[in-house]
């Protein structure tokens, strides 16, 4: 049977929390270890389903892999690959997945990779992808769901993205490492995962200059250049940014530890400006807290290193009772306001008029019977419950578990009332003020 939350908002949240290890740069420092033969080890891999998915993806093309969850590891032997087709079975459920088509293409000259899916967020094209290949020297056809290319010489070119699509980045830097001759990426994206999967590479061999700018080189190595490494994978900052999030709308004060604080800078500043404290107590801890009402604020969301759109709903959450009226304009994807329905429910005061939404803050929320959409939506709602009075049901746990590492038990730690539970086992005990549900 499918899990639920069960949550009991008013607690304050207190303690210390650990970010785990960044979901998008875990899964594709993955999909980068196919491109040297032999055993790679990457550290610092959260447990979630989209690492099983990935690994599924990556056995499925007869490379060895285990995972040792305690270690917080994954091993990939990639001295074999036996084949270049990565089923739709796997793929349609995540669209990071889709990275493996540059790996392919790369080392084996060849790859059928199936059209990805994911999070229904909006159109996520694929096209930047095919014109980048297609540029190097690739032949795409996409024949019954799935991108067949072929590729038995790649060279280097200049290739320009009209929007800095992090995916595509990705999947051209990873086409582009034994490209002869160089390759230059301009308009790439400039995430921290950008540069973290840069720094991957070239500890593998590759030569990758410029990640984290707009411009990207890549200098073609030969097969023989590569080797297999062990890599621990940078913290996950959107997590942080949730739990950052949680904190301060729980009125509370708690350390946040392994989250690197460059990676949010802006989304800091506006926490800042809403009202919260934010304190660097080390190089890789924050102590966040808040005492009283938020203001409300206005954002766009933009590619890094501007407000980040997998944190956007969580700020929602928090203007849902800020002083004021705050408007949020989501610039990336067309259908990433889905988790305004649920935050009505729990009765915000929020207009939508296509990419915008215009939020007055309310006194209160109140517990409701609520459904994660998608990933950061639903986590959006952890934050909303955790903030509101009473109790709130949230449904569709699966979306929130592909990006959060033991969420609840995390929560918990820090105070929150929050139980997770089965239909066939629902029960209410584990709350910490029993007569306050």
């Amino acid at each position: 049977m499918a899990d639920k939350y069960k949550i009991q908002g008013g607690t304050q949240l207190k303690g210390e929390v650990n970010i785990g290890g960044a979901k998008n740069a875990v899964l594709k420092l993955m999909a980068s270890a196919v491109l040297a033969q032999g055993e790679s080890k990457i550290y610092n891999v959260p447990d979630l389903t989209d690492v099983d998915i990935m690994l599924e993806v990556i056995n499925g093309l007869g490379i060895k892999t285990s995972h040792d969850k305690k270690e917080k590891s994954v091993t990939i032997d990639a001295t074999n690959i036996t084949s270049v087709t990565a089923q739709y079975e796997y793929v349609s459920k995540m669209r990071a997945s889709f990275i493996i088509l540059g790996a392919l293409v790369s080392r084996c000259k060849e790859a059928i990779v199936a059209l990805p899916g994911g999070c229904a967020i909006g159109e996520r094209r694929v096209d930047f992808h095919i014109k980048g290949l297609e540029a190097l020297g690739a032949k795409i056809k996409i024949e019954n769901g799935y991108v067949h290319a072929k590729a038995p010489r790649l060279v280097g070119t200049d290739i320009y993205l009209d929007i800095p699509s992090v995916g595509a980045t990705e999947n051209l830097m990873l086409a582009s490492v034994l490209a002869e001759g160089s390759t230059r990426i301009q308009n790439a994206a400039q995430e921290p995962e950008i540069i973290d999967l840069a720094n991957f590479l070239n500890a593998m061999g590759a030569d990758v200059v410029g990640a984290g700018t707009s411009e990207i080189v890549i200098n073609g190595v030969k097969q023989s250049d590569l080797h297999p490494i062990e890599y621990t994978t940078i913290p996950d900052r959107i997590e942080a940014g949730t739990f950052m999030s949680a904190v301060v709308a729980s009125k509370g004060k708690a350390i946040i530890r392994n989250v690197f604080p460059a990676h949010l800078t802006f989304f800091t500043d506006k926490l800042i400006k809403m009202g919260a404290s934010i304190k660097l107590i080390e190089p890789t801890a924050i102590e966040v807290s808040c005492k009283n009402r938020l203001n409300s604020i206005n954002f766009v969301t933009q590619p890094y290193p501007g407000f980040p759109t997998d944190l956007q709903s969580m700020a929602m959450a928090l203007l849902t009772t800020a002083n004021g009226v705050g408007i949020i304009t989501e610039s990336l994807y067309e259908n990433r306001f889905m988790q305004v329905p649920h935050l009505l429910r729990m009765g915000a005061d929020i207009h939508q008029d296509r990419n915008h939404a215009i939020i007055k803050g309310v006194k209160k929320l109140t517990g409701a019977t609520v459904s994660a959409s998608d990933l950061r939506a639903g986590a959006s709602l952890v934050v909303a419950a955790i903030m509101a009075d009473g109790t709130s049901i949230i449904e569709n746990l699966h979306h929130i578990d592909r990006g959060y590492e033991n969420f609840d038990a995390k929560l918990t730690a820090l105070g929150a009332n929050i139980i997770r539970y089965s239909e066939e086992t629902e029960n209410t005990k584990g709350f910490k003020n029993e007569s306050r549900v």
